[in-house]
């Protein structure tokens, strides 16, 4: 399980652009790496707290897509074989 929701990802990077903060003392407020926060700010860089909870949820919808494309495609070539076998 993730330590952070996204909520709480999204104030930690809000907190870094306040004036006197930096992204190590940030980092070692939360207990977590400066590359950590880098990594985050890429990928939710200008996004709002709903913005970054959609696109969580695309994210997650698109790994559950690929899971079933690639278990269908096991299965057509399962029985690709098995018709294979039988002529």
């Amino acid at each position: 399980k993730k330590r952070f929701t996204i909520d709480q990802i999204v104030r930690i990077l809000a907190e870094t652009e306040l004036p006197g903060s930096s992204v190590q003392k940030v980092a070692r407020k939360y207990g977590i790496s400066p590359n950590t926060i880098y990594s985050w700010r890429s990928k939710y860089k200008g996004l709002s707290a709903s913005e970054a909870k959609r696109l969580k949820v695309l994210e997650e919808e698109n790994a559950r897509l690929k899971r079933l494309l690639a278990e269908k495609e096991l299965e057509i070539q399962a029985l690709t074989e098995i018709i294979k076998k039988n002529l």
